[in-house]
């Protein structure tokens, strides 16, 4: 018998689209990978904690074994992220996809997913007033970063969108963490010890040319390629 036309629905199906964080590996060694993932998240609470996960298999070169698939599901649960799905491959990756778990989309559930988020630049900046200390990390999430005070060697500054200091730069300062390649770190000291653009990397050391060191500076990212110019005026 049909229901009356004003009784509530008990459910109802909805278009949707997905929105994961795509991993892409570009290799199975589980100890290359960790070391890869300790260099970029770091131990315990990161800017990704919680995310979850798209892991796409474009990337590999061989077939994936069930085991190995499991292990890298695992090895990324162990950095706090949720793998919760899988794409791309052939008929045997995705059998062994499965096999860990993994909900396996089709290419045409899973529109293309690149292997970092962009951003939405909806939110305030977050302004820190307070030194940034040896150890400590602080992450805008959806946001720029601007900080007021040292961020010292060791600390580690992190943004969705751009990163300003306002006094010496010497710790790690990350920006475009989610992908976002037009993003930029501004300092007015130039002493860092890695800065990184959309996921690109760049360790500096004692390499920074006298125009550089402790001068206003600015990082960007051409193309692929780091980029450190002096401030003027």
């Amino acid at each position: 018998m049909p229901l009356p036309v004003d009784t509530p629905a008990a459910f109802e199906f909805r278009s949707n689209s997905l929105k994961l964080l795509g991993f892409v590996p570009a290799t199975l060694d589980a100890e290359a990978l960790r070391a890869a993932l300790a260099a970029q998240l770091g131990q315990g609470e990161h800017m990704l904690s919680g995310e979850q996960i798209l892991v796409d298999f474009d990337s590999l070169p061989a077939m994936p074994s069930a085991i190995e698939v499991t292990a890298l599901v695992q090895l990324l649960r162990e950095f706090g992220l949720k793998p919760v799905a899988a794409r791309g491959g052939n008929d045997g990756q995705r059998a062994a996809a499965r096999e860990a778990g993994l909900v396996v989309l089709s290419d045409d559930a899973a529109p293309a997913v690149p292997a970092t988020k962009p951003i939405e630049k909806a939110v305030p900046a977050m302004i820190v007033s307070r030194p940034v200390r040896t150890g400590q990390q602080v992450y805008a999430r959806g946001s720029d970063l601007v900080v007021l005070a040292l961020v010292s060697a060791g600390a580690e500054v992190i943004a969705d969108g751009n990163i300003h200091v306002y006094a010496p730069l010497r710790g790690r300062a990350l920006a475009g963490a989610r992908g976002d390649v037009s993003a930029r770190i501004f300092t007015t000291c130039m002493e860092a010890e890695l800065v990184s653009i959309g996921g690109i990397y760049r360790t500096l050391d004692d390499n920074l040319p006298a125009s550089l060191k402790s001068k206003p500076a600015q990082i960007l990212l051409d193309q692929d390629k780091l980029v450190i110019e002096a401030l003027n005026g």
